[in-house]
């Protein structure tokens, strides 16, 4: 156990596209548990193999509540720190009452729903598209509105409102792309905005997430005042950003993979699997996530992690691990199983997986199917990237057909 270990800058470099850092690979081969030093907090503990990345988002003794220790600075990438209790930041038996207050939104049958509002408004955008005629932006077309119109529906916010609060999203999920005080802002703002639509509902009761929280809080006590409006911003943000970003770099690697683009397109019954494989094999984020506090010792890896110690892990990393699955490195539409980490694992298993699962096969599949001949409007290296930001994704991406 009594080994020295090199403390290495993170994040390693600015990301490029969806290319994962060549360190990664060497690290989950020669060492799994490295020392990795943050802008923000100090050093940490990084696990990169599918194995280790489990353990920590299952095992009790790796707890997120420890985040909120407002005598601890946390290492992370961004400059703002967690300070919020939400389904992020709680560990059992409070995050199984935040989840169970959402998880009704999330049901077989509400996601059923949400899925055939998913499917009119996606062709409703690709009407549009076609109407106007290529090239078309399939960003600003359909990966960002779709995405923004569901949310809304579920949760209960005003789509008129999009503008504003997509601006604050994509500032307050920023690393680097702003500056620290414009990170905070952006996020006080979030919290502005979703304490006025608390206020909105309690003048007006809905039938939608949030008037449903909002009556949990005042009728049944069930939340506090703090939890409910954390609660709106994580839905929020959570339903935006990430699921927008996955629509647009999905169709751009099946768009560069014309092999596995033609199988899909021969066989369409392959979509929930081609689906599970590009969650699998496309990064989703910058950098490590999801920082947990060891609250004992614990062997990991073939380390000792020290009580205290701050433990991250990287997901993307994680679902290219050879020990689970063969070619890690190639995309296989018809990868079976695929037991990938994209929605996390344990208790904090992502809630709305199902949800963003039927988003994107809808997207994707509707989009296919209607236009056959969908191609790149520019070359792969002229696409712009979004920059110091925490989740991966493209600027606009033209297409034609």
């Amino acid at each position: 156990m009594s080994r020295t270990f090199t403390t290495r800058a993170y994040p390693f470099r600015e990301a490029e596209a969806l290319a994962l850092e060549p360190e990664y690979a060497h690290l989950r081969e020669h060492e799994p548990m490295s020392r990795i030093a943050l802008p923000y907090g100090g050093d940490a503990w990084l696990a990169v193999r599918h194995e280790d990345v489990r353990t920590v988002l299952s095992d009790s003794r790796f707890s997120r509540a420890a985040l909120l220790d407002e005598e601890r600075e946390v290492p992370r990438t961004s400059p703002r720190r967690l300070a919020d209790p939400t389904l992020h930041t709680v560990d059992p038996p409070e995050h199984n009452r935040l989840r169970r207050l959402v998880a009704a939104a999330f049901s077989p049958r509400q996601v059923e729903r949400l899925t055939a509002y998913s499917q009119r408004i996606t062709d409703d955008l690709l009407d549009r598209i076609e109407d106007t005629g290529p090239p078309a932006d399939l960003i600003s077309g359909l990966a960002m509105p779709l995405p923004i119109a569901v949310i809304c529906e579920m949760l209960g916010v005003p789509v008129e409102d999009r503008d504003r609060f997509t601006g604050w999203v994509d500032v307050a999920l920023a690393t680097t792309a702003y500056s620290p005080e414009e990170i905070h802002a952006a996020f006080a703002a979030l919290k502005d905005y979703l304490t006025d639509l608390v206020a909105a509902r309690r003048r007006e009761p809905s039938d939608d997430l949030l008037g449903a929280l909002v009556a949990a809080r005042d009728n049944d006590g069930r939340l506090s005042e703090d939890e409910l409006v954390a609660l709106g911003v994580t839905l929020l943000y959570a339903g935006l950003d990430t699921t927008s970003a996955h629509i647009g770099n999905y169709v751009y690697l099946l768009l560069t993979h014309p092999g596995q683009l033609g199988a899909l397109r021969a066989d369409p019954g392959l979509l929930d699997r081609a689906v599970e494989e590009l969650l699998r094999y496309t990064p989703t984020v910058t950098s490590a996530g999801f920082t947990r506090i060891a609250t004992e010792d614990v062997e990991l890896g073939g380390v000792l992690v020290r009580e205290g110690d701050a433990v991250m892990v990287n997901l993307d990393v994680a679902n290219r691990d050879e020990r689970v699955f063969a070619c890690p490195e190639r995309l296989d539409i018809t990868r079976k199983p695929n037991p990938h980490l994209a929605f996390g694992f344990g208790p904090h298993f992502c809630v709305a997986a199902q949800l963003a699962k039927a988003e994107l096969r809808v997207a994707l599949g509707t989009l296919l199917r209607r236009f056959p001949g969908l191609r790149l409007a520019v070359g792969p290296d002229d696409l712009p990237w979004r920059r110091g930001r925490m989740v991966r994704g493209l600027d606009c991406l033209p297409v034609s057909w």
